[in-house]
């Protein structure tokens, strides 16, 4: 088995953060793709969740994204993803928690919510959190660089992009777009599209849009679909 391997899930932003992560720091690794509506029998043996990713390291397995993401930038520390100051390092931590436990939960609520009003009340609890996000994250810490905490890029923004290249089923589905005063948020975007690991990991508007027609319709049954309508 190769040093480093990734079971993943070509549709899964949670995934694919990890992809971006391998990319970013150049590492070697074998890729384990599986179908998420046909799970292998031997998938509940490495991931107790019944998520993706999961990691293979030498006799180690390691799941969830966030876990991963910073054990590979501990095991592999000649291209660093979190800053090496401890207050510095902190911050990115917060705003790692604050994009799994508010935006993304939010950016799920919008898709299965099937009547107008509850579509309507999470849109805007949606859209407060990217204004949040727009002054309290970005306008502080971006400085003079196109990243989230400057001239280069850390776990915080390969966390967050996968959602925001998924973000165009928000607006194809429920109408939901960037708010217009979130121009730092936009840029950011713009920058992250182009940027050599989300190229090497990224999939097309339609290839989303598809794949995510069953959460807009409220008959996606998966792990996440259920803990998100809790």
């Amino acid at each position: 088995m190769p040093n480093l391997q990734i079971i993943s899930a070509n549709v899964c932003p949670y995934a694919q953060r990890t992809r971006m992560v391998l990319h970013e720091k150049g590492l070697k690794f074998d890729l384990v793709e599986i179908d998420l509506k046909d799970k292998p029998d031997w998938f509940l043996e490495v991931s107790p969740y019944g998520k993706v990713p999961v990691l293979r390291h030498n006799e180690r397995t390691i799941y969830e994204s966030a876990v991963i993401n910073e054990y590979l930038d501990e095991a592999f520390p000649d291209h660093l993803l979190m800053p090496v100051d401890p207050a510095a390092r902190a911050m990115a931590r917060i705003w790692i928690d604050y994009i799994n436990n508010q935006f993304c939960p939010f950016f799920y609520k919008v898709l299965l919510a099937q009547d107008g009003e509850t579509q309507k009340e999470v849109a805007e609890k949606l859209t407060a959190v990217m204004k949040f996000m727009e002054n309290e994250g970005l306008k502080k810490l971006q400085g003079k660089g196109p990243y989230w905490m400057g001239e280069n890029p850390n776990l915080v923004d390969l966390t967050l992009y996968p959602f925001f290249e998924r973000f165009v089923v928000l607006e194809h589905y429920r109408g939901v777009v960037i708010p217009k005063d979130c121009q730092r948020l936009s840029r950011w975007l713009d920058v992250m599209l182009k940027h050599p690991a989300s190229v090497a990991t990224a999939n097309t508007k339609e290839f989303h849009i598809n794949n995510y027609q069953k959460y807009a319709d409220g008959s996606a049954n998966g792990v996440t679909a259920r803990e998100m309508r809790k």
